[in-house]
């Protein structure tokens, strides 16, 4: 298989045609604004190009909702990130002492070694934090409505690192709600008229009262409910909401968040794709796959399924063996079963279990494109992945000789030949492998 290191293709190419009913619309992300930094929404708006405005709206739809998950995202975004733009924004994270701050901090850092130490005691944080979170500078700050001597240079330390940063976060506590002293801060923080987002932090120890807490905290703060954004800092729930908004107000977060975006869904795909390929090995050590791969197109439509749902297509388990049935991989294996057998010298269980694992693996990658574009591979890119994985993963097999394994070892050694793959990290190699199928469809 002859794999070229890649080009990254743009994101601008292949926008994801995202389910308009889950789809987020701008007037949703508008609504969750306070009204100041929804008039800078809408200049960076008007300042944007076509494809930007294009990249932001399919963007909003496409973060994920874990916070481990967004962090994948925002680390595969870094490079295009740096590769693309030098200056960063820097976002400072303010508000009251205690109310976890430090917690949400540690959310959006990637290193460890960064973190900010957090606990239960008012005061932990003494000094202003930054670290490099890849698309931004993130900066976490003491306690901004401290007293006495210590307190009067933790709150000054916080503000100066709120007037020189580029965004806002303000954090309050649900279970203190907003009182004289965090309305004062608020006004405080307002007035350095710079854009920002409310955060209201521990939702979780409010559930039952959710509603009731955020009306309230909004009516106290002079905003509508949905202006308020609900937030569990302890576990990242609510972390995709506060970080659409940041992107929305920093053309090149979205930028770069929109190309990496594409590299994490393939990432979880490929997890799918190398569970099912080892599944498959095993179903195909019995002889009937050979025969008939009716068996596997179960496995198969799981994996189609799960997928959907990577790319955000909501799709029943019936829909989606339907889809995998139209590749028409099963009579491809068959048929490629036949060919390699007449050659001799491979024992039956490896040539079963390589074509197996094979059409899996190209099953999933073409489920992949008709998600991202609609598009059906034709059946010569099919056959000619389909060969080429084959004879890669022969010959990643022979090691375990001619006697037939056990199920386990089998499942086992496919997933670490997959996972030790470079698609895993890069599917560009097959993207390159079919675009010179394109242009040479003889070959």
């Amino acid at each position: 298989m002859n794999f070229k290191r890649l080009h990254h293709t743009p994101f601008f190419a292949f926008v994801i045609p995202f389910n308009p009913l889950k789809m987020p619309t701008l007037q949703d992300l508008l609504r969750k604004l306070p009204p100041e930094t929804r008039e800078v929404f809408r200049i960076v708006w008007e300042s944007l190009s076509p494809t930007d405005r294009s990249t932001l709206q399919a963007l909003l739809g496409g973060l994920p909702p874990d916070a481990n998950l967004l962090r994948v995202l925002m680390r595969l975004s870094a490079h295009q990130f740096r590769t693309a733009f030098g200056h960063k924004s820097r976002i400072a994270i303010v508000g009251p002492a205690n109310v976890g701050k430090s917690t949400l901090y540690n959310q959006f850092v990637q290193q460890k070694s960064d973190r900010a130490e957090v606990g239960p005691l008012p005061g932990t944080t003494r000094t202003n934090q930054e670290a490099d979170t890849g698309l931004f500078t993130i900066l976490d700050t003491p306690g901004a409505d401290a007293v006495g001597q210590v307190g009067e240079r933790e709150r000054e330390e916080a503000l100066l690192a709120a007037a020189e940063a580029d965004v806002l976060i303000i954090v309050f506590d649900a279970i203190q709600g907003i009182k004289q002293t965090e309305l004062d801060l608020y006004q405080r923080l307002k007035a350095l008229n710079k854009p920002y987002v409310v955060v209201l932090n521990k939702m979780d120890l409010v559930r039952r009262q959710s509603a009731a807490v955020i009306a309230r905290a909004a009516q106290n703060l002079g905003l509508e409910s949905a202006q308020v954004l609900p937030l569990v800092a302890k576990n990242g729930e609510g972390l995709p909401q506060i970080l659409a908004a940041i992107a929305a107000l920093q053309p090149e977060i979205t930028a770069a968040l929109g190309q990496g975006l594409p590299h994490y869904r393939w990432q979880l795909a490929w997890r799918s794709i190398v569970s099912a390929a080892s599944v498959a090995a095993v179903i195909a050590l019995t002889p009937l796959p050979m025969i008939d791969f009716a068996p596997l197109i179960v496995t198969q439509s799981v994996m189609v399924l799960g997928i959907a749902r990577i790319y955000n297509y909501r799709i029943t388990l019936e829909r989606a063996r339907e889809l995998a049935a139209t590749f028409g991989l099963g009579l491809l294996g068959r048929t490629l079963f036949g060919e390699l057998s007449k050659l001799g010298g491979l024992p039956g269980w490896l040539l079963a279990a390589a074509i197996a694992s094979a059409v899996t693996v190209v099953m999933g990658y073409a489920a992949v494109i008709w998600f991202e574009r609609g598009e059906k591979l034709s059946a010569a890119a099919l056959q000619n992945l389909t060969q080429s994985l084959t004879a890669m993963l022969l010959e990643s097999l022979r090691g375990l000789g001619r006697r037939q394994p056990t199920k386990t070892s089998l499942q086992q050694r496919i997933q670490q030949v997959l996972n030790q793959s470079p698609l895993g990290e890069d599917r560009s190699l097959l993207d390159d492998h079919l675009q010179d199928q394109s242009a040479n469809p003889d070959e």
